[in-house]
């Protein structure tokens, strides 16, 4: 299962801008560049991809989550169906990460080619290769582990298209940086705490630490920008996100997977929005993307009413910091647990060696 048609192209607009005075830049965004040339890392290598994976239950999903539970449906399906099940909707949810990483990958390149600022431009050229290592790890996983790829999801390829199309050079950072970035961090971080299986945990959580920087360059660099802008353009700015939210929030539930059940579309929307995890999903969807907009000076009457039609105004005043170094955190401890138990094993290596040997002498 793939894209119907391999290559879709999108017609790019807007100057790509040289800059010929090397002066020092902004501290804090060299400061990013430099952890982002530090922090770079071979997913070949950092992840143990001899980990198996069951593509039955790739996530440990309980049956409850599933929008079939609990229907006509669900009680004709045996235990190899609802395997399947499981593995269609992993497959549909990590083939959404993937078409979003590449999109993230050509809007960061984007980025280096229409910045007006050169520390800016420094950072996005190492935001570009995350990007192109998370794809990697994602089609990696997919083919290796779940045999399984869905097209992109028509929303969010309608937004992708919008925020790549549009000449204005900050909106591959909110379409992309602050919108589908924030949405996948949210949905990353929600299967990163609640699966118990090892090799998509490592893989959520290694991602998210590079998105915790990606995050924080698109906040420094718009808190910047949007302090220069009119009244008039902050609004334009705001239809933007509302409109991407909504898509998202409306958009963004699996249909397809159903829909390849057999189930019709109406009824497969239907189920989705009856799903008590979705509502859940939802409300955590919006956890990055709030306080994030409200941070870059984004927070006009209209906006806000979207946000309390949506029932996540309250989501302005979460701790983003807060969230970004818990992201790096969790990465870091993955990191110390896997190295203690790779030289525990070397340790006992060693003693088993010298055990054989004095045993061979005596």
């Amino acid at each position: 299962m793939g894209p119907v048609d391999p290559l879709w192209q999108v017609p790019a607009s807007g100057s790509a801008r040289f800059r010929w005075d090397y002066d020092d830049g902004r501290e804090r965004l060299l400061a990013l560049y430099a952890k982002g040339k530090d922090k770079q890392w071979d997913g070949a290598t950092r992840i143990d991809w001899d980990l198996e994976v069951d593509p039955c239950d790739p996530l440990g999903t309980p049956d409850e989550a599933l929008s079939l539970y609990g229907t006509r449906h669900w009680a004709r399906m045996n235990d190899r169906d609802k395997g399947e099940l499981r593995r269609h909707y992993t497959a549909w949810q990590f083939s959404q990460f993937l078409h979003g990483e590449q999109g993230a990958m050509i809007c960061a390149a984007r980025i280096v080619e229409s910045v007006p600022d050169l520390d800016a431009k420094f950072y996005s050229a190492t935001q570009t290769m995350d990007e192109a290592r998370h794809a990697e790890i994602y089609a990696r996983f997919l083919h290796d582990k779940i045999g399984m790829l869905y097209p992109i999801n028509d929303n969010l390829q309608s937004l992708l298209g919008d925020t790549l199309r549009d000449s204005r050079w900050d909106m591959p950072y909110l379409g992309m940086q602050v919108l589908i970035e924030g949405l996948a961090l949210a949905a990353f971080g929600m299967i990163r705490d609640t699966t118990d299986k090892p090799l998509p945990k490592q893989i959520l959580a290694y991602v998210m630490q590079d998105e915790a920087r990606h995050v924080a360059f698109g906040r420094m660099a718009l808190r910047d920008y949007y302090k220069q802008l009119s009244d008039a353009e902050l609004r334009e700015r705001e239809e933007f996100v509302i409109e991407g939210c909504y898509l998202m929030r409306d958009r963004l539930r699996g249909v397809e997977v159903l829909e390849n059940y057999g189930i019709p579309k109406a009824e497969a929307e239907e189920l989705s929005e009856q799903s008590e995890f979705l509502h859940l999903f939802r409300k955590l969807l919006f956890s990055r993307i709030v306080p994030c907009v409200k941070d870059i000076g984004l927070w006009g009457e209209r906006l806000q009413k979207a946000y309390l039609d949506m029932g996540v105004f309250d989501l302005g005043d979460s701790n983003l910091d807060l969230l970004m170094s818990q992201d790096e955190e969790i990465a870091e401890r993955l990191d110390a647990e896997r190295f203690a138990a790779e030289e525990q094993a070397r340790v006992a290596e060693v003693a088993e060696a010298i055990e054989a040997g004095a045993d061979g002498g005596a």
